[in-house]
């Protein structure tokens, strides 16, 4: 019954948003307003995905999830009984506030939820950069007295990126993207970020936003120093080529560069996502076929087992794989 599904994105209003998405994907955004989240695959409270193709169009996310689960999910973990992953594309026109989010240790004594991520750079303004980890030799002292004279950001490393540099982010990492990046985000299905800092700016609603800075610390590896972007290298896949980004129980995300002409044949036991970087790309399983252009993504169902995909043009895309393990918990 499933299919390769494509979903209409969800967008998000963000104090340090832009219209790159506009203007890189031809995204149709809401007029007039600073959008820095676009949520493409999503089952949130915050927001739920619509099917955008095929005979379930119009049905969502969560409706799959109750109806659908095994033949989605396959072997994937679906924690609390949701999608086990939230996807987005980020447009930072400014830098985002310095943050962390809960390791999954202490998100009981907190009562938020734990959140892994990584990303992707696909595009980047000259001088773009990332705030990432602590500096070396900073200490839980001298970070709580900066976060008190605001300075703070003195303790953060700084990281520049260009197009095809890749961060994994493992719950309790502070951080922060600076401006002038546009960022494909695969990450746990979570929405919890505790900040310590915004740069003295307003939010949307022009009161100064809100920290969390107890949470905070109690959230961030005081031993987490100078991480370094992904290095894996570039390996021969068929006629292109694969790199290995992250290798996680709780995601596998790869990147894969195939010829104009070239077809791939994937074959799955658990759900699988493509996300197109560049080129175009048809996604197809028997009579069912999608073509995805740069920014737009696709959920390949377990019960698919085999899906081509098929180049018209040179084409990169990201290839996203749910965490396996554990039993998978039916909603309620």
């Amino acid at each position: 019954m499933l299919y390769p599904l494509t979903f209409h994105p969800i967008f998000k209003e963000r104090v340090w948003g832009g219209r790159n998405l506009e203007r890189l994907y031809q995204k149709v955004l809401p007029p007039g307003v600073p959008i820095g989240e676009s949520w493409e695959i999503t089952d949130r409270p915050e927001g739920v995905s619509v099917i955008a193709n095929g005979p379930l169009r119009d049905k969502d996310l969560r409706w799959l999830m109750e109806n659908h689960t095994e033949e989605l999910l396959g072997s994937a973990r679906s924690p609390a009984g949701r999608f086990p992953l939230l996807i987005k594309i980020l447009d930072a026109q400014e830098k985002l506030s310095l943050q962390v989010h809960p390791p999954a240790s202490v998100t009981a004594q907190l009562g938020g939820e734990p959140k892994t991520e990584m990303w992707y750079i696909a595009y980047t303004a000259p001088d773009a950069e990332l705030y990432v980890g602590l500096k070396r030799g900073v200490t839980q002292l001298e970070f709580e007295r900066k976060i008190q004279d605001g300075t703070v950001a003195d303790c953060f490393h700084h990281l520049a990126v260009r197009p095809g540099d890749a961060m994994f982010l493992p719950s309790g990492r502070v951080h922060a993207i600076g401006a002038g990046n546009v960022i494909f985000e695969i990450q746990q299905n979570s929405d919890t970020t505790y900040r310590v800092f915004d740069w003295n700016r307003p939010g949307l609603d022009g009161k100064p936003r809100e920290f969390h800075v107890p949470q905070s610390l109690t959230s961030i590896d005081f031993n987490d120093f100078e991480p370094s972007l992904i290095q894996d290298q570039w390996t021969s896949a068929g006629g292109g080529r694969r790199r290995s980004l992250v290798d996680d129980p709780l995601f596998k995300v790869d990147v894969l560069e195939v010829r104009s002409g070239d077809s791939v044949l994937s074959r799955q036991s658990t759900l699988r996502i493509i996300g197109l970087l560049k080129g175009r790309l048809t996604v197809a399983n028997g009579k069912h076929s999608v073509e995805l252009l740069p920014g737009q993504f696709c959920l390949l169902p377990a019960s698919l087992k085999a899906v081509e995909l098929s180049a018209a043009t040179a084409s990169a895309f990201l290839q996203i794989q749910a965490g396996e393990g554990g039993t998978i918990r039916q909603p309620r």
